[in-house]
């Protein structure tokens, strides 16, 4: 397993050039017992985490994440204050924690998590003051014995009397995320006193409910963090107790609601810091592997819980809650930075790319609870017992109807923003998601440099980088290799590095750097298929870290009455019920790539805008149709016999698709070809 080699994997040398692209070798995870020096690392006795985020304000993103991060400030989460009365400071607990006629839970910390991050890295002062507003109002809340937040939480109805520590969970993130950006210093004391309350709180009383004792590790993660600032012994004592007190994520999924694995499954990870025992970082990705292998065999990053995972609802019809899509990115994100896995990096981009775009509407003013991989009518209608949740789940809405998604999907994007650049043990930098953007920051001995990357990956296969800096430095380059990357080229000043790069590893260029130095990196994609042999012998057609699916005619009918805020529902204009025509001895020959070489749109991942589409051959399925509560009827056997003829039809990237079909069937005319059965 990977958690017990991974302590004692020294540096692979697969090749060395020694030219002059510097010297550059392959490795699978960067040194293993070094700790960068510049920024905050984890402390003795720790395990050193492979690497280690940069400050936030360091990297600022351009490009199609850029045009996301405005149109966010600029749509729902941007005026949540004014849509959502949980986030209104006359209506919230947040706000007057004593009152006891004001309640305040998740909503206002989910939304505020990600909205001041927006802010911090748009470098928006509007939202920034907004943020801090509300900060002051939580610092000043706290009381002598430590305790902060509303009054009602200590003695929660959910918790059975007991005190509701989930919500404050997510107020620790706000104040970190605030400290890094700010260095206010009032943050590092009322984290203190927080912690030594919970170190004192009763141990048999201590995470009691259902919230807060299975999501302890979003706790346990502030206690580190607190800890690699302040050295506090007694904190790492808490880390156990909140261990303790956890559910028990090593022997099993102890639960299958969505949001509550995609962020907890990575709790025995964060402890694998402290107890340095292998078995808890293998039970995380045995964890993963578990569900994934069950609920996850469908196209976009997710896994079929809407809003718990059921036996046997495994199709991809079933839907994948906002608020797991963006936890599992948070969680994947996480997990590499701990374990140096390039593999997670993949995951968190499988998701960015092709499952929160669809979640949204294109001008990012309203988002809906559920995306499917297979969803080819986004009404309002219930759609249960297909799918878990009753009640509208697929239309598009700013307001309360999606209550927790509506805050939580604030975090999704900033977050993925603050991770593209993470400095290395070894005093380097390292390019961890490929996207344009500027990074400042401290390599070699403290020098100062500046990496600007252009790209419009993951629509192009080409990175450059160009350096700048007062002085010439040397200090590691580190570039992720994809899963589905397996030939590179890299260019160092025009001169090739000679490489033999394998997927999931990192490339490393070992040089001394000059102001004007320029490396290009090109990713080859290619087209493959992916046989999802757990349902029904489907397949997805990817093409680098992008999944295509059915280009749909989408009709968009306005409801509700919220004046600038409207509520949508998505109808096909065009067939859907199609199934592909493969070539069963060359399957990446059955398809035609059409790319358009311009800059991209501001909004890329809509059907108009999109770059790159696919061309294939395909015969529709008549009898495959909606059922009566108009969800898509599940996938039958592949290879499917059709008697309609052969059509062309228009592949689009996943996340352009709110309406979408993207496990295809196969169609077949063998022996072994099934007749589709009318339900």
């Amino acid at each position: 397993m990977i958690g017990k080699i991974l302590p004692h994997i020294l540096l692979i040398l697969i090749a060395i050039s020694a030219d002059a692209a510097g010297v550059a070798q392959t490795v699978h995870v960067p040194p293993p017992d070094a700790r960068n020096q510049f920024y905050v690392s984890d402390r003795q006795p720790l395990r050193p985490s492979a690497f280690v985020k940069l400050p936030i304000g360091s990297i600022t993103p351009r490009g199609w994440l850029r045009n996301e991060l405005l149109l966010e400030a600029d749509g729902m989460t941007g005026h949540l204050e004014e849509i959502s009365h949980w986030c209104s400071v006359k209506n919230s607990g947040w706000a007057d924690p004593t009152s006891p006629q004001k309640q305040g839970w998740e909503e206002l910390p989910y939304w505020l998590k990600g909205y001041g991050d927006l802010g911090y890295v748009l470098n928006n002062d509007k939202i920034i003051d907004e943020t801090k507003r509300w900060i002051d109002v939580i610092l000043k809340g706290q009381d002598e014995t430590g305790w902060f937040g509303p009054r009602d939480l200590l003695h929660s109805r959910d918790c059975d009397g007991h005190v509701d520590l989930w919500p404050n969970m997510l107020v620790l993130n706000i104040m970190q995320s605030w400290y890094e950006y700010s260095h206010d210093n009032r943050v590092i004391p009322f984290m203190t006193r927080y912690f030594k309350w919970e170190l004192n709180y009763p141990e048999q009383d201590f995470l009691h409910g259902y919230w807060p004792k299975i999501r302890g590790g979003d706790n346990l993660e502030s206690v580190y963090w607190l800890y690699n600032r302040t050295d506090e012994a007694w904190l790492l004592d808490l880390a156990k107790k909140i261990h303790d007190h956890t559910y028990n994520w090593t022997s099993g999924p102890p639960n299958l609601h969505n949001v509550n694995f995609a962020q907890s499954f990575r709790e025995p990870a964060e402890y694998w810091q402290q107890a340095k025992n292998p078995k808890f970082l293998d039970a995380t990705q045995r964890q993963y592997d578990t569900v994934m292998g069950t609920w996850g065999q469908v196209p976009g990053g997710g896994f079929g819980a809407d809003e718990n995972a059921r036996k046997g609802y495994v199709d991809p019809r079933q839907g994948f809650e906002t608020c797991g899509i963006v936890e599992f990115m948070h969680s994947f994100e996480m997990l590499e930075r701990m374990t140096g896995n390039p593999r997670w990096i993949d995951r968190c981009e499988d998701l960015a790319f092709n499952s929160l775009p669809a979640a949204l509407t294109p001008d990012e003013k309203g988002l809906h609870y559920l995306t499917c991989p297979n969803q080819v009518i986004l009404d309002r209608t219930n759609k249960a017992p297909g799918i878990n949740n009753r009640g509208t789940m697929f239309s598009y809405s700013p307001g309360a109807v999606y209550r927790c998604c509506q805050h939580n999907v604030a975090m999704g994007w900033p977050y993925f923003a603050e991770e593209l650049w993470l400095a290395t043990p070894d005093n380097g930098l390292c390019a961890s998601i490929y996207s344009a953007s500027d990074v400042t920051a401290k390599v070699g001995d403290g020098q100062e440099v500046t990496i600007s990357e252009d790209t419009q990956y993951p629509f192009s296969e080409t990175i450059s980088f160009v350096l700048t800096m007062s002085r010439p430095v040397e200090f590691p380059l580190y570039l992720r290799v994809p899963r589905w990357c397996d030939a590179l080229e890299v260019r160092v000043n025009d001169e090739p590095a000679k490489l033999d790069a394998k997927p999931d590893t990192f490339i490393v260029i070992g040089r001394q750097w000059k102001s004007g130095d320029r490396v290009t990196l090109r990713l080859p994609m290619k087209i493959a298929l992916r046989v999802w042999h757990r349902n029904h012998n489907s397949v997805s057609v990817d093409r680098g870290p992008l999944t295509f699916a059915l280009a749909i005619g989408e009709k968009w009918e306005k409801y509700g009455s919220a004046t600038g805020w409207p509520e949508y529902e998505v109808f096909p204009t065009t067939p859907w019920n199609y199934g592909l025509i493969v070539d069963e001895q060359n399957p990446a020959d059955s398809f035609k790539v059409e790319q358009k070489e311009t800059d991209l749109a501001q909004q890329p991942f809509t059907p108009d805008s999109v770059p790159i589409r696919l061309t294939a051959s395909a015969k529709q399925i008549p009898q495959w149709k909606t059922d009566k509560n108009r969800l898509l009827e599940p996938l039958q056997q592949s290879p499917v016999k059709s008697d309609q003829p052969a059509q062309t039809i228009t592949l689009i990237p996943m996340g352009a698709a709110r309406l979408r079909i993207s496990a295809f069937p196969v169609i077949g005319d063998g022996l072994d070809a099934h007749v589709w059965v009318t339900n």
